[in-house]
């Protein structure tokens, strides 16, 4: 990765990541889209505006960014690639997990390589077969010489081909623990995973430990903890970040659709001038408002430090990630037979918002968690 950015540059906000997406990823997500992977050098660019982890604070080389403008952030992003705001979910999740509960020595080690992407962080929880059900876990943390020995196999990785730190959920002597485990160490072998259905570019991998011997500056958090508020809290970082992104591929629904409809034309009228075209898109603005309202609302709570940031965030992001599949579906239709190519964004967006179904929890059980609140306010 190149240097720090200067340490006087403006904390990146709605605007500003707005433009840097215009600039550098909107133009060129279709080609990422067909290649697989992001270059090198947008990750460069990334961290030269400062989007890697700008929450984390000052004295760690981040702007101290709230949660709302962070969400802002993740939107934007979104609008522009979901494979792109896919690292940065995941590269959130290590960098917030490290400032929660990271010890001194692993804050001075890793804070600030985090915060300027100099390193870059990937979470690793599900495994073959069992998804991301953390009673089920198999891989395996063993003490032993005052330190750890790692060994399984987690799979769905997000930038697990370019990740050089990765947080590993493992099954401990008594329950889960996390483990920082650095790309590098002996044992760790990662197994591209290529041809998705979405987010194509966001570098998935297979990464297998075999008998990977760790210090025991590698456990963040007490040990046992992992399982309880670790886990809970970095998960619905992940999904606050995916709900916003949802909301940007909304948006980049309406702004295909309503420029689309403006050129072309059907029997001698615009697309835009027919009362069901206008339909769908009243429908969009309407539930991108929606959404982009749940996912200030998660924001505001996690600002205020209020847990039913975690319930907000849940409906946040059912909400958001059904509604972008949905116009996403639309914008397709509305593109027609051009919706199926390559040539319009749309084809790209209809195969991501459906990742955004599943990934963070799909929105099966998110479903079954909201209803679950629903009858705990009831019942009091």
């Amino acid at each position: 990765m190149t240097a720090p950015p200067p340490a006087d540059r403006a904390a990146p906000d709605r605007l500003t990541t707005r433009a840097f997406v215009d600039e550098h990823i909107v133009p060129y997500a279709e080609e990422y889209d067909r290649a697989g992977t992001l270059p090198d050098e947008l990750l460069d660019r990334i961290a030269g505006a400062g989007l890697w982890a700008p929450f984390l604070p000052a004295s760690l080389g981040g702007a101290d960014t709230d949660m709302v403008t962070l969400g802002a952030i993740h939107e934007e992003v979104g609008r522009g690639c979901s494979s792109v705001r896919s690292l940065l979910t995941v590269h959130t999740m290590v960098s917030w997990a490290l400032r929660r509960w990271g010890s001194p020595e692993q804050l001075d080690r890793w804070g600030r390589e985090l915060a300027t992407g100099r390193t870059l962080g990937a979470f690793c929880l599900s495994e073959p077969g069992t998804g991301s059900d953390t009673d089920s876990l198999t891989t395996t943390a063993t003490p032993r010489d005052g330190g750890w020995v790692l060994s399984g196999v987690k799979k769905w990785t997000t930038n697990g081909q370019r990740a050089d730190l990765f947080l590993v959920f493992a099954r401990g002597p008594v329950s889960t623990v996390a483990l920082l485990v650095p790309r590098d160490t002996p044992g760790v072998r990662v197994t591209p995973i290529e041809d998705m259905l979405g987010t194509r570019a966001s570098m998935l991998a297979e990464i297998s430990f075999s008998e990977v011997a760790l210090g025991p500056d590698a456990l963040l958090g007490p040990s046992g903890f992992a399982s309880g508020m670790l886990l809970t809290g970095t998960l619905d970082l992940g999904r606050y970040s995916v709900a916003a992104g949802s909301v940007g591929i909304i948006q980049r629904c309406v702004d295909a659709c309503a420029a689309y409809t403006s050129r072309r034309t059907v029997a001698g009228s615009l697309l835009r001038d027919l009362p069901l075209i206008r339909a769908k898109l009243s429908d969009m603005v309407t539930d991108l408002r929606a959404a982009r309202l749940l996912c200030a609302e998660a924001g505001r709570l996690k600002d205020e430090g209020d847990p039913a940031t975690i319930m907000a965030t849940w409906v946040a992001k059912y909400f958001a990630s059904t509604a972008a599949a949905r116009h996403a579906a639309e914008a397709v239709q509305v593109h027609g037979a051009n919706g199926c190519g390559t040539r319009y964004p749309v084809a790209r967006l209809y195969r991501d918002a459906k990742v955004m179904e599943i990934i963070e929890g799909s929105n099966e059980i998110q479903r079954i968690t909201i209803a679950g609140e629903a009858y705990q306010e009831w019942v009091r």
